[in-house]
């Protein structure tokens, strides 16, 4: 995976808190407030309630920076400069407290079954933006505003060469407005780090080592070569040329006296300053108040409060399982050695490697016309958004996973981008092919963002948020359907799903091993390398991935077990009358569900169907 939502897969460690709804497991009914009778009309309870969505949808746009980046909206560059300040989290946390307080005058019980979900959704989701925007949550993650995967030094460049509009002179002007505030962000993102030097607690040598590398490519750049300047070079004809010039010396004079600047500073303070005293350990419970928050990490992104060790010991057995299933089909790919012989033969036969970067491009094109003709079997509903397949550029290639998912906007204007790597091609496998399209691509995050953001029907939050295990569950259930597509009977593409499935249980073991266990980020790599086939390049970049985003890793595996148990309870209980359409309707009509939330839901269809 790689999602890159709005909400669900922010920018920072908090922003990413505060954006993806948490488990909302328990949902007792509020104490009932007094209120003024004006203040909450006289209207149906559902109409009470998305009176409510619709307010705190107002407030969360005026408190969200970049929300309207992705939503393919005009951006406020004035409220892009507020990122990282104690004002705009002081302002969340008042207009969270005032929609807990309105919920509470909300009778849930009166509610329709899908506003019911909503309500539960919306409990749990404001609940933990509350409990993240305390003083206490903020002193262990506001002062580590940015890492290697996600942070907005990296996120900045793609969203302004590829997320804005860029047909009128006006949109290149507003472009140019909101890089002119990416200074002031980058300098208030080195003020939250001193302010972690100074109380203690800091992010890992590591992820600080790889954020001043990242930055170390951007500026090796010319600035006339950097996507920040790519939009100036295809500027449509219909802008006169006196203006095209005059946008091009405006540009690129932002750059070399404002932008570039601003990530020099950056650069040096984290190589200066902070990479010396940040912390050699990479777990997360090395940190000050890290065990604690792992557990809180691990609920945010599975919404289930497990156990370390639970997760722990679930990874282990869920590696010895799909290692039985890699025994068979090595052996149908001819090999006759070990395991862990085959493992190092896919790592050094150019049979399982793409020759060339034209060999991925084609591979995909042609794995997702075979799905496309297939999907009418599997869905009701298909996303009007469409779905583009791209290499990620150069200057990000080096620090990404296999492939990644951008989603399109919500009126599907701008098409979703699945992102596959073809940097360091003898790392690359032809044989995971398939299941990253169908993980990336369709039907996974493309089918799911999709089909919640176009449904109108849903209040923002369900629209436009992402709870993780759900979402990236979702995703690796999606890889499941390649088997009864007919995309697994190659045993390479058989392997190749194995080996992913293997890296989402190996997961668990090492998010865990890493962030409650002690695990050195060397122990990490070794045991990946040992149980599955995938290559080193990959192994890294995965540790290095999880010890900037704790929890985030476990997400997938739990939240694929979860559906797919739920497929089997639903067949299960109605035998003839399953219908596996309406199945997918159900799971992905509600938007993206805490775990316990779409349980409830299929149990109730389970219940109405029979």
């Amino acid at each position: 995976m790689g999602v890159k939502l709005a909400s669900v897969l922010s920018l920072t460690t908090a922003f990413v808190a505060l954006a993806a709804p948490a488990a909302a497991q328990d949902v007792p009914q509020l104490a009932a407030a007094p209120v003024a009778t004006a203040a909450l009309p006289d209207r149906s309870d559902d109409q009470k309630l998305m009176l409510l969505f619709a307010q705190d949808a107002k407030r969360d746009r005026a408190n969200s920076p970049l929300q309207a980046i992705y939503r393919g909206e005009p951006a406020d560059p004035s409220l892009i400069g507020q990122i990282f300040t104690d004002a705009l989290d002081r302002r969340r946390l008042a207009a969270a407290k005032q929609s807990l307080a309105a919920l509470g005058r909300i009778n849930r019980g009166r509610l329709s079954p899908e506003r019911q979900i909503s309500y539960d959704i919306f409990l749990g989701d404001t609940r933990t933006a509350i409990d993240f925007l305390q003083p206490e949550m903020r002193g262990l993650t506001a002062v580590r505003p940015l890492t290697h995967f996600g942070g907005l030094h990296v996120e900045f460049p793609s969203l302004i060469a590829g997320a804005l509009p860029y047909k009128t002179e006006a949109d290149y002007r507003a472009a140019l407005a909101i890089q002119k505030v990416v200074p002031k962000v980058l300098d208030t993102a080195v003020l939250r780090f001193r302010e972690g030097l100074d109380s203690g607690v800091m992010d890992s040598k590591l992820t600080t080592t790889n954020m001043i590398a990242q930055i170390d490519a951007l500026l090796a750049q010319k600035p006339e070569d950097s996507p920040f300047y790519g939009p100036i070079k295809e500027m449509p004809k219909s802008i006169p040329a006196a203006a095209q010039s005059k946008l091009a010396a405006d540009y690129l004079s932002t750059l070399k006296g404002e932008v570039y600047p601003a990530y020099q500073r950056l650069r040096t303070f984290l190589n200066d300053e902070y990479l010396p005293a940040a912390r050699l350990q990479p777990g997360i419970s090395a940190m000050k108040g890290g065990p604690a928050l792992y557990r809180k990490m691990i609920k945010l992104h599975t919404s289930l409060a497990l156990d370390p060790e639970e997760v722990h010991q679930l990874g282990l057995g869920e590696v010895a399982r799909i290692q039985r299933d890699m025994e068979t089909v090595k052996t149908q790919l001819g090999y006759n050695g070990t395991l862990r012989q085959f493992f190092d033969e896919l790592r050094t036969n150019p049979r399982y490697h793409p020759k060339t970067r034209d060999d991925l491009a084609r591979g995909f094109a042609a794995i997702a016309k075979t799905v496309d003709a297939q999907i009418p079997q599997y869905f009701v509903k298909v996303p009007k958004t469409k779905l583009e397949i791209e290499a990620y550029p150069a200057y990000r290639e080096k620090y990404e996973a296999g492939g990644s998912y951008n989603q399109g906007s919500a009126d599907g204007t701008r098409p979703g981008v699945f992102f596959y790597n073809a940097y360091d091609l003898p790392s690359r496998f032809l044989t995971g092919m398939a299941t990253l399209y169908l993980h990336e691509g369709i039907p996974g995050h493309h089918f799911q963002i999709s089909l919640a953001q176009e449904n109108t029907s849903l209040p923002d939050f369900q629209r436009f948020g992402g709870n993780t295990a759900f979402v990236e569950g979702w995703a690796l259930y999606a890889e499941t359907l390649g088997y009864s597509m007919g995309l697994y009977k190659d045993p390479m593409q058989h392997w190749g799903t194995l080996d992913d499935e293997m890296l989402r249980a190996m997961r668990l073991v090492v998010d865990s091993g890493l962030h409650a266990k002690g695990w050195s980020r060397e122990q990490a790599i070794d045991y990946m390398l040992a149980n599955s086939g995938m290559g080193r390049t990959d192994a890294t970049a995965e540790v290095e991935r999880y010890i900037a985003w704790p929890g985030q890793a476990l997400a997938y595996k739990v939240g694929a077990l979860t559906i797919q148990r739920l497929r089997k309870k639903a067949e299960t209980a109605l035998g003839p009358k399953f219908d596996l359409r309406a199945f997918h309707e159900q799971v992905l009509g509600s938007g993206a569900l805490p775990l316990p939330v779409l349980e409830a839901k299929i149990d109730r269809w389970i219940a109405a169907s029979n």
